[in-house]
């Protein structure tokens, strides 16, 4: 520290705990230099008022208007810190994508193709005691042949729920209500049918696919969030941009290959 005349311009010089060089400037500017990699250079102004007993975090006045530096210390992310916060995007990405594919192998699961599947019936919800739930959770479903499905209800006063749901779903079939089951036969699909539902699995493979673009999005975010707050550098940026290019490349190709194995189930006579 070097004291001053009246006449004189206060230096501060002083250095903080974490081994950044601080550099003495002259004058009104006090200027930060971190000379370690992670770090570029920054500069901090502060006016030096003699009638201001606080000048920001660390500078105090002594009595003589002398400028008393206490020490700084500057704490940057460790870098298990940084790494934990980069494995938890990657991890949460992984899982949205699983799920995405999940979700679209479930869609394509509940469209009927050539012959009788329970999965069919995975979408359909009925309206019991005013709540809806799922068809597969109140009743007990099979397939005697190739070409039916039969459904029993574990409550028999759900029948006529059942029945309604499945008249006002897209399943295309005429339940037939005896009272104790319900049996659902399946007409073999037209040729014009067939068209309508691969424009169906088309539209749902493409939702799939914004979805994934989606996801990447938020990743991509969460990776410039991080370069900004000075956690990663650009090339940390670019190089995990990268793999997750590569990430959702491997989903997307997921996405085209479920498309394709349902759209030659519906092509198949």
């Amino acid at each position: 520290m070097a004291a001053s005349t009246a006449q004189s311009i206060p230096i501060l010089r002083f250095r903080a705990n974490d081994s950044k060089s601080l550099v003495s400037l002259p004058g009104s500017c006090l200027r930060v230099m971190a000379s370690d990699k992670a770090s570029s250079a920054r500069a901090i102004a502060c006016s030096l008022r003699s009638d201001i007993p606080w000048l920001g975090a660390g500078v105090k006045l002594s009595g003589g208007g002398v400028p008393v530096v206490k020490r700084v210390v500057i704490r940057s992310a460790t870098i298990e810190e940084i790494e934990a916060e980069k494995s938890a995007i990657e991890k949460d990405v992984k899982a949205k994508m699983e799920k995405t594919i999940e979700t679209l192998r479930t869609s394509f699961n509940s469209i009927r193709t050539g012959r009788a599947n329970v999965a069919m019936l995975d979408k359909i919800e009925v309206e019991y005691y005013g709540s809806p739930v799922s068809l597969k959770s109140i009743a007990q479903i099979s397939t005697p042949d190739g070409t039916s499905l039969l459904l029993q209800p574990y409550d028999k006063s759900s029948l006529k729920a059942i029945e309604k749901a499945i008249v006002n779903s897209d399943l295309g079939v005429t339940p037939n209500n005896d009272g104790d089951v319900i049996r659902l036969s399946l007409p073999p699909l037209t040729s014009e049918r067939r068209k309508e539902l691969t424009k169906v699995v088309a539209k749902q493979s493409e939702d799939g696919k914004v979805a994934l673009r989606n996801i990447r999005r938020d990743a991509l975010k969460s990776y410039d969030k991080l370069e900004k707050e000075k956690k990663l550098s650009e090339d940390n940026v670019k190089d995990l941009s990268s793999d997750l290019q590569k990430l959702i490349d491997t989903y997307m190709k997921k996405v085209e290959e479920l498309s394709k194995q349902k759209e030659k189930e519906l092509l198949k006579v």
